[in-house]
């Protein structure tokens, strides 16, 4: 229960039982009462109630992240060495996340003293999953958005605007295919190779003129990223495309 949440219901309330407090003017003309946030919070100070917040835990790293980093820095400099990267733009790093909408409130209006206070609503969020990729050349590549839903009326409609704009950039927007759902699966990661990856190393190769240059792909440790299914799929289709991984909790 924040502001907002409280001004919405004392609004309803009042115009459904005394509408005419809000007909009321002032000597200059002006509506008398306006249920305003400040009069919100001093009724709700009034009745002995305070802002009550709820805790998170600290984003925690593996106890020898230095090692692993170092480890991880090591193998993906071998692997530049070996295969004989020409430049940065060989180089992607991509990664998801979470764009909400309207955030689910971290405090909750209650009575002061109360121990235990339950925040309704916290982990409810409406969103969609941004994935953004970023060579080491420093060129960013067109977004991939996800939307939950089966079909593209889940999407932004082409009249939304900037919609055009947004196809001039190469974004690709599409559903998830699951409709509580709007992370990345196995088939947006497989059309994020497709439409997205695999042309900007195509375009890479041809600028140096060696079609048979091979590129790397970092990702995080996520269970679709590291899953047997999109390993073997991208082993299959694009061997030429080397996976690296961001060590787990050092995102």
């Amino acid at each position: 229960l924040d502001i907002t949440t409280a001004r919405g219901i004392m609004i309803g309330i009042i115009t459904h039982r005394i509408p005419q407090l809000f007909a009321k003017r002032n000597r200059r003309g002006k509506q008398a009462f306006t249920c305003t946030p400040a009069f919100v919070r001093r009724y709700l100070h009034a009745m002995k109630w305070s802002l009550r917040r709820s805790t998170r835990a600290a984003h925690k790293f593996p106890d020898n992240v230095d090692e692993v980093l170092t480890q991880a820095t090591q193998r993906m400099a071998a692997v530049v060495r070996e295969e004989e990267i020409p430049d940065g733009a060989f180089i992607v790093n991509i990664d998801q996340t979470q764009v909400v909408y309207a955030m689910g409130p971290e405090g909750t209006w209650n009575q002061r003293g109360v121990k235990q206070v339950s925040v309704s609503g916290k982990d409810e969020k409406r969103a969609f999953t941004l994935v953004v990729g970023v060579s080491a050349s420093g060129d960013v590549l067109p977004f991939q958005v996800i939307f939950a839903g089966k079909t593209d009326a889940s999407c932004p409609s082409s009249d939304a605007p900037f919609y055009d704009k947004a196809m001039e950039y190469g974004f690709q927007i599409i559903p998830s295919g699951i409709p509580s759902n709007y992370w990345s699966n196995q088939e947006t990661m497989r059309l994020l190779i497709i439409d997205i990856i695999v042309p900007y190393f195509t375009r890479q190769r041809q600028r140096i003129g060696d079609l048979d240059q091979r590129c790397i792909l970092q990702l995080d440790c996520w269970s679709v990223h590291r899953s047997e299914e999109f390993i073997t799929w991208m082993r299959k289709n694009y061997p030429w495309i080397i996976l690296q991984f961001v060590p787990g909790g050092c995102t």
